[in-house]
């Protein structure tokens, strides 16, 4: 189970880091329109977390897609 959970986590904090980069440094977090109440701080983090969030959904979706049934030896 740790092991699923690193393959997990891992590749989505990475792409979360990227995600957050890139999106960061084409918007600025006053600019955004639902950001206006919070600090440009807890706007970063709360991007972050989103884009992490995203990323360990669809790296869940792609282990869960390559277990084949039947498979005694799961590659992961």
């Amino acid at each position: 189970m740790l092991k699923l959970s690193m393959v997990v986590l891992w590749p989505s904090f990475i792409a979360a880091m990227l995600a957050e980069g890139l999106f960061f440094s084409v918007f600025d977090p006053g600019q955004l329109p639902r950001a206006g109440l919070m600090s440009p701080m807890a706007v970063y983090t709360a991007g972050f977390f989103g884009f992490w969030s995203l990323g360990a959904l669809a790296s869940m979706l792609t282990c869960y897609l390559v277990a084949v049934p039947g498979d005694h030896n799961p590659r992961i």
